[in-house]
C-alpha cells in the first residue's frame, strides 16, 4: 500500500483561505487551529461559526459546483489539510446515490437559509 501525502496549508491569525464568490475547488479539514466562516452582509460581515481541529469545510461547493457562500479566514494560527476535487468526487461516489441526492438537497437549503438569514 503506497501512502499519499496531502497538501497542507499553514495561515496566520486573519488570514484568508479563500473568499466569498470564489470558485471552490478544494475541501479543507482543520489539522490545527480554528477557522471562521464569513459572510459578507449589508451591515458588516457575520461570523456564520467557527471550525476546529477535525472540521471539514469548504465540501459545499465541490457538492452543488456553486461560488463559495462565505469566506474562510483563520482566527488562530492554522494548520489545513487539503483535500482535492479528485479526492472528494471519488469518495461521494462510493456514496450510495440516495446519500448523494440528500446531500444535494442540504446544500440546496443551507445556501437558501443563510441567504435568508443575512438579507
Amino acid at each position: 500500500m503506497t501512502a499519499q501525502v496531502l497538501d497542507r496549508i499553514v495561515l496566520q491569525p486573519g488570514e484568508a483561505l479563500f473568499k466569498e464568490g470564489d470558485i471552490g475547488d478544494r475541501a479543507f479539514v482543520v489539522q490545527e487551529g480554528v477557522i471562521d466562516i464569513v459572510k459578507n452582509a449589508t451591515d458588516g460581515d457575520v461570523v456564520l461559526g467557527s471550525i476546529e481541529k477535525g472540521g471539514i469545510f469548504g465540501e459545499m461547493a465541490l457538492i452543488d459546483d456553486q461560488p463559495r457562500m462565505a469566506s474562510a479566514i483563520a482566527s488562530s494560527s492554522c494548520t489545513i489539510i487539503v483535500i482535492n476535487r479528485d479526492v472528494f468526487q471519488r469518495k461521494l461516489s462510493k456514496c450510495d446515490p440516495f446519500v448523494r441526492g440528500l446531500l444535494g438537497i442540504f446544500v440546496k437549503n443551507i445556501r437558501s437559509m443563510v441567504e435568508d438569514r443575512i438579507s
